[in-house]
């Protein structure tokens, strides 16, 4: 039995959106809360040569525009990586959302054969299927989950519910 690509793409992109979403409203409510420059946050990394709370959200938006287009053989829109603040990070989450949205089923469906060519220097070709199992969504949801660590580390109350949604 075989699953949509759709279902395996589009959704499971918006649900980790959604869950950055909520991770930045209650980052923005704990640095009220603690009177703690929201920058701080924004900027916070897990270690020094990884990326910051920022390039968690580029990276996840990144992910998620850039599989539907190799998937679909079409161009992802262009986001500059030049988010510094809360309400910036929520402004490219909507974009990247309304990107997403703007993809029906029957746009997505056929692509599990359509030979991708991994990013990078790598040059290894997956069929769609694969691509999306083996690298995207591992991919996108390393972006989230460490997103959600970064956040947990600098002491704001995010839990495992709203990594789950």
């Amino acid at each position: 039995m075989s699953i949509s690509m759709y279902r395996l793409t589009v959704p499971m992109f918006q649900r980790g959106l959604a869950s950055l979403k909520t991770y930045l409203d209650k980052a923005e409510a704990y640095a009220k809360e603690k009177n703690i420059d929201p920058a701080i946050l924004v900027a916070a990394r897990l270690a020094p040569d990884m990326l910051p709370l920022s390039g968690q959200y580029q990276r996840a938006s990144d992910t998620a525009k850039f599989a539907l287009a190799r998937l679909t053989a079409t161009d992802a829109p262009k986001f500059d990586d030049n988010e510094t603040s809360f309400d910036d990070l929520r402004e490219r989450l909507a974009k990247t959302e309304a990107y997403l949205g703007g993809f029906s089923a029957q746009a997505v469906e056929g692509t599990q054969t359509r030979q991708i060519t991994l990013p990078g220097k790598s040059g290894i070709i997956l069929a769609g299927d694969e691509y999306i199992a083996t690298f995207a969504l591992p991919n996108f949801y390393f972006h989230v989950a460490t997103a959600h660590a970064i956040l947990r580390s600098q002491g704001a109350p995010i839990g495992k519910r709203d990594y789950l949604g």
